[in-house]
């Protein structure tokens, strides 16, 4: 049963870090490409991340570039969110998503093509 548990939320001042954890079980993420989202009140799910199994590649949103980073421990089968600089506007419930198939490019930042989700952790970023 493939499963994905988010950890490591919680409030932050503006300009300060977490590390948001995405603990996979059921599946190798070896095959799979694992996306961060967020979704914050009023607003859609959006892509913030996201690590390609298959070549290695990361994707970055624009407004988290140089702040944020992805990566993975292949040994725990987990994938982290490095968040550095936070801003107010980094506030959301994040979530962490795993496509069974390839996606590259605009498709790897889209909610709609990944096929498991995390039940997801609130990161609130306020002084």
């Amino acid at each position: 049963q493939v499963q994905l548990v988010e950890s490591g939320g919680g409030l932050v001042q503006p300009g300060g870090s977490l590390r948001l954890s995405c603990a996979a079980s059921g599946f190798s993420l070896d095959y799979y490409v694992i996306g961060w989202f967020r979704q914050a009140p009023g607003k859609e799910r959006e892509g913030v991340s996201c690590f390609i199994s298959r070549d290695g590649s990361t994707l970055y949103a624009d407004s988290v570039k140089g702040r944020f980073t992805i990566f993975r421990d292949n040994a725990k089968n987990t994938v982290y969110l490095q968040m550095n600089k936070m801003k107010p506007e980094d506030t959301a419930v994040y979530y962490c998503g795993a496509a069974v198939k390839y996606l590259g490019g605009l498709h790897a930042m889209t909610p709609k093509h990944y096929d498991y989700w995390g039940r997801g952790t609130q990161v609130t970023v306020s002084s």
